[in-house]
C-alpha cells in the first residue's frame, strides 16, 4: 500500500479544512462573537499539521482503489475529529463525544443531532453545522481534485471511492476537469437558491445556512421547528432545490452544453421524477381532509416528499399524524433515495432500476432458458461488474440495516420507532423529536399554525411537566 500517498492526501485535506474554517470565523467577526477565536485556533492546528504532512512529497504518485478507499475513510475521520474541536473549545458542545457525533452527522449529511436547543448556538456555530453538510454533500476528495490536481493518473480511484452511485465516469477526459465542473454546478445551484431565498424575504444568514443544508441534503436546521415557521413561498423554493440536488449532476452537465436529448433521456432521472410526482399526488389526496385546502395539502406533501427522498430532513409538518398509507410511502422513499451522482442519500434510484431489471432478466431466462439478454440502462448494456456490485451493495445495505434495527431494539422502543430510527426518518430537531426541551414538540407547532390559519382560538397551560391545550375553531 502506498502509505506516503495516503499521508500526502490527508495533509491536503487538513489544509482544505483550515481554509473552510475561515468562513465561520468571518461570521463571528460580523456578529461580534467571541466563539470565532476557537474556529481560528482549529484552523491554525489544521494548517500546521497539513503542512507537516505534505512537506515531503511521495516518491510514488500511483495509487489504486485500495488506497483510494483508505484515503476516503481516513479523510472523513480527520475532518470530523478536527471539525468538532471548535464546539469543544467554545463549550457550546462541551462533550467531545457529543461534538464528534454532531460533526460526523454533519459531514456525512446524516442530519441527526444531540442538541436540545439549536437556537441557543452562536451564528458561527450554526453556520459551521450547516457548512459541514455542504462540504460533505459533494465530497471533500472531489473538492481536493478540483483545486489540488495530482499527477500519476490515479485520480479516478479517489473519485470511485467517493462516488455515491453504482459506477463513476468522467464528464470530460481529464478527472480534474470533471471535478471542477461538478463543483461549479454544485456552487452555482447553491448560490442560486440563496439568492432566491433572499429575494423571497428570508434573512441573509438564514438563506445561506438553509442553502448549505439543502445542497448537501443534510437538513441541519437553524430553527427549533425546522422549516415550519417560514412562509409558504420560501418552502416551495426549498422544495424545488431539494429535488434538484437529488438529480444526477451528469444531467446538468448535458444541459449546460446543450445536449438536451441526453439529459432528458437519462432513465434514472425520469424514474426519479415519476416517483416524486406519483408520491406527491397520492399523499396530497390522502391528507386533503387534514389540511385547509388542496394547495396546503400539495405544499405539505411536496415538501415532505422532496425532503425524504433526498434524505435532506427538513420538515414543515408532523407526518406522524398522517394516514398510515402516506407514512408508508415516506418510509419507502427514504430507502429509495435520490439519483446516483447527486448529493442525495438512500440506496439510489439507479441501483433499484438495475436490481429490478436484473430480476426481470432472471425471470425471462427462467421462462426461456436459451435466451441471451443484457441488463441495459439508457439503451446501453451495463457491465457485469456493475450489476454484481449493485447486488452486493443492496445485500450489504439490508444486512447492516437489519443488524442496526436489532441493536436499537434494546432501547425498548416499539418496532416502528426502531425501524425508522435506523433510516433517516427520525431525527432530533428535524422531523419528529423536539429540540426545545420543555415537552413542547413539533406537533404543537403544526397545531398552532393550523389554528392560526383558521382564525381560531388557542390557549395552552403548563404545570409540573404536563400541559393542556384548549382550541376553538369557527364553524364553517
Amino acid at each position: 500500500m502506498n502509505t506516503s500517498m495516503i499521508r500526502y492526501i490527508l495533509g491536503h485535506v487538513l489544509k482544505i479544512e483550515a481554509i473552510l474554517l475561515l468562513l465561520p470565523c468571518l461570521t463571528a467577526v460580523y456578529y461580534q462573537e467571541i466563539q470565532g477565536v476557537y474556529y481560528l485556533l482549529t484552523a491554525a492546528i489544521c494548517i500546521v499539521l497539513g503542512f507537516l504532512m505534505t512537506l515531503r512529497k511521495p516518491k510514488n504518485n500511483v495509487f489504486y482503489l485500495k488506497e483510494g478507499c483508505v484515503a476516503t475513510a481516513l479523510s472523513w475521520i480527520f475532518l470530523s475529529v478536527f471539525g468538532c474541536l471548535p464546539f469543544v473549545f467554545s463549550r457550546e458542545i462541551p462533550s467531545f463525544t457529543n461534538a464528534l457525533f454532531e460533526t460526523i452527522s454533519g459531514f456525512t449529511t446524516t442530519g441527526a443531532s444531540i442538541l436540545e436547543d439549536v437556537e441557543a448556538l452562536s451564528h458561527c456555530a450554526l453556520l459551521w453545522r450547516s457548512f459541514t453538510h455542504w462540504i460533505g454533500g459533494m465530497g471533500v476528495l472531489v473538492f481536493l481534485l478540483a483545486i489540488v490536481p495530482m499527477s500519476g493518473g490515479s485520480n479516478i480511484n479517489l473519485m470511485r471511492a467517493e462516488s455515491p452511485g453504482p459506477s463513476v465516469g468522467k464528464l470530460v477526459p481529464k478527472m480534474v476537469s470533471s471535478a471542477r465542473i461538478l463543483y461549479g454546478i454544485y456552487f452555482g445551484l447553491t448560490l442560486l437558491e440563496a439568492v432566491l431565498l433572499i429575494l423571497g424575504g428570508m434573512p441573509l444568514f438564514d438563506s445561506v445556512a438553509t442553502s448549505f443544508g439543502t445542497a448537501g441534503t443534510g437538513g441541519f436546521g437553524i430553527k427549533a421547528d425546522s422549516f415550519a415557521g417560514y412562509a409558504v413561498h420560501l418552502q416551495w423554493i426549498v422544495t424545488i432545490f431539494m429535488i434538484l440536488f437529488g438529480v444526477n449532476f451528469n444531467a446538468y452537465y448535458f444541459i449546460l452544453f446543450h445536449q438536451f436529448r441526453k439529459a432528458f433521456g437519462m432513465e434514472e432521472v425520469r424514474a426519479y421524477f415519476v416517483v416524486i410526482l406519483a408520491s406527491v399526488a397520492f399523499i396530497t389526496c390522502n391528507i386533503r381532509s387534514m389540511c385547509t385546502g388542496v394547495f396546503d395539502a400539495l405544499t405539505q406533501a411536496a415538501f415532505q416528499v422532496g425532503s425524504i427522498i433526498t434524505t435532506t430532513g427538513f420538515a414543515t409538518a408532523n407526518f406522524d399524524l398522517w394516514p398510515k398509507a402516506s407514512q408508508t410511502i415516506l418510509v419507502m422513499l427514504m430507502f429509495c433515495g435520490a439519483c446516483a451522482g447527486s448529493t442525495g442519500g438512500g440506496i439510489k434510484v439507479s441501483r433499484l432500476l438495475i436490481a429490478g431489471k436484473t430480476v426481470v432478466k432472471e425471470l425471462r431466462s427462467y421462462i426461456h432458458p436459451k435466451i441471451i439478454t443484457k441488463v441495459k440502462m439508457d439503451g446501453k448494456p451495463i457491465e457485469h461488474e456493475v450489476v454484481r456490485a449493485t447486488n452486493v451493495y443492496v445485500m450489504t445495505f439490508v444486512v447492516i440495516f437489519t443488524a442496526s434495527v436489532f441493536a436499537v431494539s434494546f432501547e425498548g422502543h416499539d418496532l416502528v420507532t426502531n425501524f425508522t430510527a435506523v433510516g433517516k426518518r427520525r431525527k432530533v430537531g428535524g422531523l419528529f423529536k423536539t429540540t426545545k426541551g420543555e415537552g413542547h414538540g413539533f406537533g404543537l407547532v403544526s397545531m398552532d399554525a393550523i389554528v392560526e390559519r383558521l382564525d381560531g382560538y388557542l390557549s395552552r397551560n403548563s404545570e409540573d411537566g404536563a400541559f393542556t391545550t384548549e382550541i376553538l375553531i369557527p364553524q364553517v
